[in-house]
């Protein structure tokens, strides 16, 4: 027995049981903030900023998120200044979803850190886990984009709508296709 929680075990990448109670606590507290920022009214920029502040572990200045937005917890998130992202997007941050400054994120992007094991005698166990995401500055990521577990994005990267990431992608390149595959470099 590791003597580790299971959000200890969750934030370390270890397999760990979702249904967790203290886990399940802290999902409806992310659930309750994310609704107040999908149900704000257009004018408040300031109230949504505000709930940011309140779900994420690390928010810059000038960010702005439309609504509808969903994460699995929010504080395994961090933004930097300048970050946008367009309706519909989903942050699975089971583990830490690091994202640097001015970032623009088209609609429907999905990050998720949360996996599950190969094996189905493990994932009929009910237990899971998760790999860090890290994206870098001065990034652009198409709509309808999709990036995996454990992936690292470098500096200046553009990345194609409808792109499927599943490996980490160097500084100063563009990248599409799915699997993504870099496509040329760019200044």
């Amino acid at each position: 027995m590791s003597g580790k929680t299971e959000k200890e075990k969750m934030l370390t990448g270890e397999l760990y049981h979702a249904g967790d109670d203290e886990l399940t606590t802290e999902r409806m507290r992310a659930r309750k903030l994310t609704r107040l920022l999908n149900l704000s009214k257009e004018t408040e920029d300031h109230h949504r900023l505000q709930t940011l502040r309140q779900l994420f572990g690390a928010v810059g200045e000038d960010v702005f998120i439309e609504p509808p937005f969903y994460c699995d917890y929010g504080y395994n998130i961090q933004v930097g200044d300048g970050f946008f992202a367009n309706f519909d997007c989903v942050f699975l941050d089971v583990c830490s979803i690091h994202i640097g400054n001015r970032v623009l994120l088209g609609p429907n992007v999905h990050l998720y850190t949360a996996t599950h094991p190969l094996e189905r005698h493990v994932r009929a166990q009910g237990l899971e886990y998760g790999k860090p995401i890290s994206i870098g500055d001065d990034v652009w990521i198409g709509g309808q984009t999709v990036i995996n577990p454990g992936v690292t994005i470098g500096d200046n990267v553009v990345i194609g709508s409808g792109a499927v990431v599943t490996r980490d992608l160097p500084s100063n390149v563009f990248a599409a296709g799915n699997p993504a595959h870099i496509i040329k470099a760019i200044d």
